[in-house]
């Protein structure tokens, strides 16, 4: 099945739960700004691990893509299930505004995944962030608006927990004691390391919330599917100080490669170098600066890895882990000063590789795979593993199930993972990346990289490497 292109006729070719057995569950974890910089994806100096001990029970895919470098684009991406050259989100408030804005009115098909499961019969519950607000209802960074659903229709239950921070993006660009960025005051710092429990930051509130809310689901008489997005390791760096002093004594590598490079899509770091900082802000950073910047990093990743552990050893106290799905996702990559780039944003391999783990009920598992795999395939994925009896979606879906890889049946589902950027197309393949400037669907200009050694945009190899550039170009169109 090279593509799902319309479930209300393809339903009855997919796999499904067998007769009498109840549907499988649904726990979807997003992570914000996680790049692939866990132990279970090599990086040993990481410390996670939880995330390390899910992937041994998991499918690991260590070529996952997303659609777009930027929260809300990627999200939409994700629960759409459609490529923005279909779709034309490209931008972070692609759900809730313009023309790609996911419409209010109840429509004949489902809009979106959490959508298609609740008509589907499930219980959805949102806590986090999976859509592209902090909380999944809409109001300005200021607090102004009227809270209305950005995902109309996807959710049963809103239940992320405020704390102290009292509002969603209070809670997302959270500080200790009840501090925000968006608070008037303007508190910005790049990173902050004093809260003593989990619980004295959002992510940990929203660790705990989910546990009691699997507790209550398993009560239930129809199965779920909880969306639970965590904040960190998304800017401000934030975690108890026990993550950061961890990493004291460890020898952290420092970026792949410091030296910059040319290309226009090669960015000035902008929302990394806005934030105040406990050293000086140079451009480029110091070596010392930049260590400093990427221990900060690991510190809220592994204060998220520990939230993650909590909420999967609360599947395992209700009884739920046997039938249910849990998928771990990044929303995106991020340059942690590689070639001298700090953040999301561009079209290159840091910024779209991601997390990807898929563990599901009868799927391998402990299986690393080199798949290419594209964020829209979660959607028809997910159909497959959990139909029949599902209703139709409004739009077809425009990924690859990844069903085959989950079972082992095949080795990859798709050949090429392609990417978008502003007017740029970027094309994945096995070993290379090319990076297309596209005006009115003319190539203009081509940058080619040659990822087998260096996965860091530093060498455009494109004139010495025509033939490679002229078969990935034909992707594009």
């Amino acid at each position: 099945m090279s593509r799902i292109l319309a479930l209300c006729t393809l339903l009855p070719l997919l796999a499904s739960p067998s007769r009498g057995q109840a549907p499988p569950n649904i726990l979807f974890i997003a992570i914000d700004d996680l790049r692939p910089e866990l132990g279970c994806y090599g990086a040993q100096y990481a410390k996670t691990p939880h995330l390390d001990s899910l992937a041994k029970t998991s499918v690991t895919f260590l070529k996952h893509y997303v659609q777009v470098a930027t929260c809300g684009a990627s999200r939409y991406a994700l629960l759409t299930g459609r490529s923005p050259k279909n779709s034309g989100a490209m931008k972070n408030h692609a759900l809730y505004s313009g023309a790609t804005a996911i419409r209010q009115e109840k429509l004949p098909g489902a809009q979106t995944m959490p959508e298609l499961f609740r008509r589907s019969g499930y219980e959805t519950v949102l806590i986090g962030k999976i859509s592209h607000t902090a909380d999944g209802r809409v109001f300005a960074y200021d607090g102004k608006g009227n809270g209305h659903p950005e995902v109309p229709g996807a959710w049963n239950q809103l239940a992320t927990p405020m704390g102290q921070w009292k509002r969603g993006w209070g809670i997302f660009f959270a500080y200790s004691g009840g501090r925000h960025r968006e608070d008037g005051g303007g508190h910005r710092n790049l990173m902050e390391f004093v809260a003593r429990k989990d619980t004295d930051l959002p992510d940990g509130l929203m660790a705990e919330a989910a546990v009691v809310k699997l507790g209550e689901l398993k009560k239930a008489e129809k199965p779920f599917f909880m969306g639970l997005g965590f904040f960190k390791p998304h800017l401000p760096f934030v975690a108890p100080k026990q993550d950061w002093d961890i990493f004291e004594d460890v020898d952290i590598p420092p970026p792949a490669d410091e030296k910059p490079f040319s290309s226009p899509y090669r960015h000035g770091s902008g929302e990394f170098f806005k934030y105040a900082t406990p050293y000086e802000k140079t451009r480029p950073l110091s070596r010392e600066a930049a260590n400093t910047a990427r221990r900060a990093y690991l510190a809220c990743v592994r204060y998220v890895d520990r939230q993650v552990g909590k909420v999967l050893d609360g599947l395992d106290k209700f009884g739920l882990k046997k039938n249910t799905i849990v998928i771990v996702w990044g929303d995106h990559g991020w340059h942690l000063g590689d070639g001298q780039q700090w953040a999301k944003h561009t079209p290159f391999e840091r910024a779209n590789r991601s997390v990807l783990m898929i563990r599901a009920p009868g799927m391998k598992r402990g299986l690393t795979t080199h798949a290419l795999a594209e964020t829209i395939d979660i959607y028809p994925t997910l159909v497959e593993l959990c139909q029949p009896n599902f209703q139709k979606t409004h739009h077809q879906l425009d990924g690859v199930s990844l069903v085959p890889v989950l079972s082992g049946e095949k080795t990859s589902v798709r050949q090429y993972a392609l990417s978008y950027w502003r007017d740029a197309v970027s094309v994945r393949s096995k070993n290379h990346r090319l990076v297309a400037k596209v005006n009115d669907g003319t190539i203009t200009t081509s940058e080619l990289y040659d990822l087998r050694e260096d996965i860091d945009t530093v060498t455009n190899v494109a004139r010495s490497k025509p033939d490679i550039v002229a078969k990935l170009s034909k992707l594009i169109n």
